[in-house]
C-alpha cells in the first residue's frame, strides 16, 4: 500500500482533532463500531456491548475486503456478519496491519 505510514498519521491526526487525543486501536475500533451501529443509547454501553461494538467494527472493516458479509440487523438493531473466508495474516503484526489498512480506507471514504 502506497504511503501507508503517511495515511495512518492522517487518521491519527483526524482522531486528535475530533477527540483531543489519539485513541489506541481498540478505541478506534470502538468508535467505528458505534458509527456502524448507527444509534447512541441514552445510557453507557456495558463491557459486553463494547466488545460487541469492536467486533462489529472488525467485521464491517473486513467485509470491505471480502472476508465477511453483512447479514442484517437483529431485533435490537445490531448488525450481524457471516465470515466468508479466514483472514490469513502473519501473527499479530499482520493482523494489525490489515486492520490499519482497512481503517485508513474507512476514514478516506
Amino acid at each position: 500500500m502506497e504511503n501507508f505510514e503517511e495515511r495512518w498519521i492522517q487518521v491519527e491526526f483526524l482522531m486528535q482533532e475530533r477527540f483531543g487525543k489519539v485513541p489506541d486501536m481498540e478505541g478506534i475500533l470502538f468508535l467505528i463500531g458505534v458509527n456502524e451501529l448507527g444509534k447512541i443509547p441514552a445510557r453507557k454501553f456495558s463491557k459486553e456491548q463494547k466488545q460487541d461494538l469492536i467486533h462489529i467494527a472488525v467485521c464491517g472493516l473486513l467485509a470491505r475486503r471480502g472476508y465477511y458479509e453483512y447479514e442484517g440487523h437483529d431485533a435490537d438493531g445490531w448488525p450481524h456478519y457471516m465470515q466468508l473466508k479466514p483472514v490469513e495474516t502473519q501473527g499479530l503484526n499482520g493482523q494489525e496491519r490489515i486492520l490499519k489498512e482497512c481503517i485508513i480506507e474507512y476514514f478516506e471514504q
